[in-house]
């Protein structure tokens, strides 16, 4: 017996609905917000992700060299494969660009709740634009597709940090720039792993620092981890820089900060926003504003679990890939957890599958007028279903019939037959009349109408 493998899903038709349904609104919120859909090859070249995207995804990826010796990878997500396109075409294409996907993507690592191996995201990015109304417009669209979806205030919100404000603290204590990225890993990591964090985690990366120095910038990691108030923030990071240049740099950005969550505050969002600097996020080419959308509990908490959605600005990735210079702020909602919370919360839709007439009849002269107008009504554009069995009575096909299977019922009846009538149906209210066959098609057009896709 052959089972699917670990950390993949089977869809059967009932989760195959519930995931459509899913997809249909995120394109639908996606659209609002002037977004067009792409797509990209599932299979990339290794390379595209080994070298920009970090090490935590680079321990995460399906690579295998296929038969031309090539070496590819399963997208683990899709960032790198949207900026290869718009950088093949960067010259040519309007800014800023607002471009969504809904894709599969792929990462190897340990099945557990809210996390697969495989999974899909909508991914979103607006690309070209420098100010921080594109953070906003970012921030609020995963908010409203979460509320699209059904969640509220009480279920969710969203934690916002900065790497570039991390970068100018850690400066602001004496860290030499090589040594940012790799520190920032290690705070992304903290309150994550099983043994905690360390300030000999840190000194590893530098052996030659005391280790008094870096208890002590532990110590202030810790401190700024904590604050979740703005004042506090401001207060807190204008003292640690003594070089004016940086207490500019730190106040210009504060005041960045500012302006995001005024925009937000005016859009209406800015209730599901904490500032949360425990944010950092394990992608190496964030450069700016992140954001993570984690479950409340209680309405208070959050759940410490998986994220339901995250993202940030990535404005120094498309040089990195031997492109243009590009501002670009991004977010992802994964499927995993947040079907799991729609679940929880009971904010899934029941989703039968519905056609929209089924055709019954009990007889061989029956049985061909039904094809023949089910072909005539499939080309109208509605959903058609009858019975492939022979023999059995317009009674027993009913008895089969789940209610919600169908919106209209048209019975072929042989006696009814012999004058050219059906009874038409509707399966909910049990009303029914007897119609000319001929007239059938007319009557669902202008009662029922449907649109050819």
């Amino acid at each position: 017996m052959f089972q699917h493998l670990p950390g993949f899903r089977d869809f059967y038709p009932q989760d195959c609905r519930i995931r459509h349904h899913l997809f249909r609104e995120m394109r639908f919120c996606a659209e609002q917000f002037g977004f067009e859909e792409y797509d990209a090859p599932v299979l990339e070249p290794l390379e595209l992700f080994t070298t920009k995207s970090g090490e935590e995804i680079e321990q995460q990826l399906f690579g295998f060299s296929d038969r031309g010796g090539r070496a590819v990878a399963l997208r683990p997500e899709m960032t790198p494969s949207l900026v290869r396109m718009v950088g093949a075409k960067i010259s040519s294409l309007k800014k800023p660009i607002r471009w969504f996907s809904i894709a599969e993507q792929f990462r190897y690592e340990r099945p557990q709740k809210g996390r697969l191996r495989s999974f899909f995201q909508l991914n979103a990015d607006i690309l070209g634009e420098e100010s921080i109304a594109a953070e906003a417009e970012i921030i609020a669209l995963g908010i409203h597709t979460l509320q699209k979806l059904g969640l509220i205030h009480e279920d969710f919100h969203v934690r916002l940090s900065d790497r570039q404000l991390w970068a100018l603290f850690l400066k602001a204590n004496g860290l030499p720039p090589e040594l940012i990225p790799p520190v920032l890993g290690i705070i992304d990591k903290m309150g994550r792993e099983r043994s905690p964090t360390s300030p000999a985690h840190l000194a590893v990366l530098a052996p030659e620092i005391s280790s008094g120095a870096w208890e002590e910038l532990f110590q202030r990691i810790g401190q700024f981890r904590s604050l979740q108030d703005a004042s506090k923030l401001s207060m807190f990071l204008q003292g640690q820089a003594v070089d004016p240049y940086l207490r500019s740099a730190i106040g210009q950005r504060l005041e960045e900060l500012e302006l995001l969550l005024s925009r937000l505050e005016i859009m209406g969002y800015r209730a599901f926003i904490t500032l949360d600097f425990s944010i950092v996020r394990g992608l190496a080419y964030y450069t700016g504003f992140i954001f993570e959308f984690f479950e409340r509990q209680d309405g208070t908490q959050e759940n410490p679990t998986r994220a339901l959605a995250g993202g940030g600005h990535y404005d120094e990735l498309f040089q990195k890939f031997g492109y243009s210079p590009l501002p670009a702020v991004g977010l992802a909602i994964g499927d995993v957890p947040l079907l799991e919370l729609l679940s929880k919360k009971e904010k899934l839709p029941p989703v039968a599958f519905t056609r929209d007439i089924s055709l019954l009849f009990d007889s061989l002269e029956g049985e061909s007028s039904a094809l023949s107008d089910a072909t005539a009504l499939r080309r109208m554009g509605y959903a058609i279903t009858y019975t492939l069995q022979k023999g059995k009575t317009i009674s027993r096909q009913l008895k089969q019939m789940e209610p919600g299977n169908a919106t209209w019922i048209c019975l072929y009846e042989a006696e009814l037959l012999l004058e050219q009538k059906v009874v038409l149906r509707h399966f909910a209210n049990r009303e029914e009349r007897i119609l000319p066959r001929e007239n059938l098609l007319r009557f669902l057009s202008e009662n029922f109408p449907k649109r050819v896709s």
